[in-house]
């Protein structure tokens, strides 16, 4: 007999076992993490108002499909900034405010530059940079080639490099 995901306890199971898989896709793939806990969060909820007809096994590949579908109405409705989460970096008070400012506009145009980037490059580099997804698991995941997967991220490096140097020629 197949788990009924009315169930509290199997729905509880699987949102504890896909939520944060699904919520890292989102983010990767749009770049939006507060938008990618919205999208999870009403992915379950239309989960629960439908658990009597979601077969069990067919629950991952319904959470992408609502999910991806969410993404994609959002857009169609306003168009998106990406953003990306701040990583605070722990730096002593004895640093000049003229550091703090230069490192903060450092790190944004870093992330504008990640956040630019053709979806499906910016998605390989942060599975594997962010999640330390090896290519093989990110040619599995996005159903292409490891070659592919190299060339995505290899562009990816490029363009940061570049950006980089860039930077370093003009001081901030």
């Amino acid at each position: 007999m197949q788990p009924s995901l009315c169930e509290e306890k199997i729905y509880d199971e699987t949102y504890r076992k896909h939520a944060s898989g699904l919520r890292n896709h989102l983010y990767y793939k749009y770049g939006d993490m507060a938008r990618a806990e919205d999208i999870v969060q009403e992915a379950f909820l239309r989960l629960w108002k439908k658990c009597s007809t979601i077969l069990y096994e067919k629950v991952v590949g319904f959470l992408y499909k609502v999910s991806n579908n969410l993404v994609l109405d959002n857009i169609r409705s306003k168009k998106v900034a990406l953003k990306f989460e701040k990583r605070l970096v722990a730096v002593s008070d004895t640093e000049d405010p003229y550091f703090h400012l230069r490192t903060k506009e450092f790190r944004l145009k870093i992330e504008a530059v990640i956040s630019s980037l053709p979806e499906k490059q910016r998605e390989a580099f942060l599975l594997n940079r962010i999640d330390k997804f090896t290519y093989k698991e990110i040619a599995i995941r996005l159903d292409i080639s490891e070659t592919a997967v190299e060339k995505r991220i290899a562009k990816a490096l490029i363009k940061l490099k570049t950006t980089i140097a860039e930077l370093m020629e003009y001081p901030i």
